[in-house]
This record gives C-alpha cells, sequence and structure tokens, in this order.
C-alpha cells in the first residue's frame, strides 16, 4: 500500500485524535470499536479496521503519547523513528497528479493496520520536530484535563487537545467568571 502525506500536520491531527481517545482524556474509552477507528482514520486511505485492529491501534496510542511526552527532543526523533518504520518501509517524495511534491509512504503487503497507522503518525510527528521543534508537543491547558497534543499550527498557540472540548469548556467558564465579577 502506498498512502499519501499531503503534510505532517494533517498526519499530526490523527496523532492528535488518536490520543485524545484515551480514557486519561476523555473520562471513558472513545476508542471502543471498529467504527470508532473508522471515523478516527477517515482522512485517509486505511482499509476498513477489523476488531482486532483496535486493541493494537489503542496500545500504539501509548506510543504516541509518549512522543509527545518525551522530555527532549532526540527520545522524541527516536520514538517517532521507531513508529515510522513499523511498516517496513521508509517514506519517499513523489509528484502527486497535479504534479506537486507529495510524501508517501510505502507499506509491505502484509503490513497490519496498526503498522500503517504507526508509520503515518511517525513520519508525521518526524516532520513536525524537523520543521517546528519539540516544544510544539504540549499537553492540555484545560484543569484536569490529561491530554497531549502536537501543535502543528502556523502560529504555534495551540493551547488544547481538544479545541472543540477543552477551549469551549475554558471559554464558557470565563466567560461565567466574567458574569460573576460584573453583578458583584
Amino acid at each position: 500500500m502506498l498512502i499519501s502525506i499531503a503534510d505532517y500536520a494533517a498526519g499530526a491531527e490523527v496523532a492528535n485524535g488518536l490520543v485524545s481517545t484515551s480514557p486519561e482524556v476523555r473520562g471513558a474509552e472513545a476508542l471502543s470499536g471498529p467504527a470508532d477507528l473508522a471515523g478516527l482514520l477517515a482522512a485517509y486511505d486505511f482499509r476498513t479496521p477489523a476488531v482486532e485492529d483496535v486493541e493494537q491501534v489503542r496500545l500504539l496510542r501509548r506510543e504516541v503519547r509518549a512522543v509527545m511526552e518525551a522530555d527532549t527532543e532526540e527520545r522524541a526523533v527516536e520514538g517517532a523513528a521507531l513508529m515510522a518504520g513499523h511498516a517496513g518501509l521508509a517514506p519517499v517524495l513523489r509528484r502527486d497528479p497535479s504534479g506537486r511534491w507529495q510524501w508517501y509512504v510505502p507499506t509491505a503487503r502484509d503490513a497490519s493496520l496498526v503498522g500503517e497507522v504507526a508509520a503515518v503518525v511517525g513520519v508525521a510527528l518526524l516532520g513536525l520536530v524537523r520543521a517546528l521543534g519539540h516544544e510544539r508537543f504540549r499537553t492540555c491547558a484545560a484543569p484536569g484535563c490529561g491530554g497531549v497534543f502536537a501543535d502543528a499550527s502556523r502560529a504555534g498557540r495551540r493551547r488544547y487537545c481538544m479545541p472543540e472540548r477543552c477551549g469551549n469548556r475554558m471559554n464558557v467558564a470565563n466567560h461565567r467568571a466574567r458574569r460573576r465579577e460584573e453583578v458583584r
């Protein structure tokens, strides 16, 4: 299989989405079956997940989180490189049908789904470290959230693992605090 990676940001979002499915972030397991896994991987042309793929991807989730929590750039690169090698073949740069250069992650014919996901995420996290630096791996700023994420945003100011959830929760809490202050 040959999986296209338009840029590391898309692969980093797969990594973020994967890490955010954990019980330590959501309070309960959000990757409960093949349908959840298929939804997570919808942006890529992966095969349809089977029941046995779910547990393997949950284990991969720990590896991804470990890269994001690595205390040094070298450890992050080492962990991401190990993930990139899960599917057995090195990434290549080729032109897409429009003539633009794209990263492709070739995988062995017998590569597992988790191997393919690991390769895509590993290449993306390596690209993020190279382009933006290790400091783009962060912990969620929302109190009580155990989330981590890779900030691939242009400005580099992302603060929440799930902006639509943690960010909105913080915005609501800040709004209520301001309203209470106005009432006094």
